[in-house]
């Protein structure tokens, strides 16, 4: 057990490299778009890097199980711990986030269109009739 803390400490420079990942992805895709959309990108990136992570070193220290390589399991099953650990911290913030904004459930597909033909609506009539009366005003 001690040698698995002792391990623990070397997914470290791992541990590192993720948070400075998640934090380039969000000052970019904020600044080039909005933090909501950002938290959204973040999160769909990190449920495939964090999946990504957890199986490979999974597979390897199921490898290093079945050839008696006690260090290398070591390594690999806390390798595979911080994956998994950060695919349960993602999953968390995944459905915190929908909760929050649940417009971002259901993405819409090629095929989406519009529903009914005409653009004014019956709630919106008001704001129709008001803008095309405002197109005819005098700028000044």
């Amino acid at each position: 057990m001690l040698n698995m803390v002792a391990r623990l400490s070397r997914s470290l420079p791992l541990l590192i490299a993720l948070a400075l990942l998640a934090v380039i992805i969000y000052f970019i895709v904020s600044w080039r778009s909005t933090p909501t959309r950002a938290k959204d990108v973040l999160i769909r990136v990190f449920m495939w890097l964090t999946s990504i992570i957890s199986g490979v070193f999974i597979l390897f220290s199921l490898y290093a199980l079945l050839d008696s390589n006690t260090p290398a399991f070591e390594l690999a099953a806390s390798f595979a711990a911080v994956g998994l650990i950060g695919l349960a911290v993602t999953l968390i913030c995944r459905w915190r986030f929908r909760k929050n904004h649940p417009h971002y459930k259901h993405r819409p597909n090629a095929k989406a269109s519009t529903q009914g033909s005409s653009p004014v609506k019956a709630k919106g009539t008001f704001w129709w009739i008001y803008d095309i009366v405002g197109r005819f005003r005098p700028k000044g």
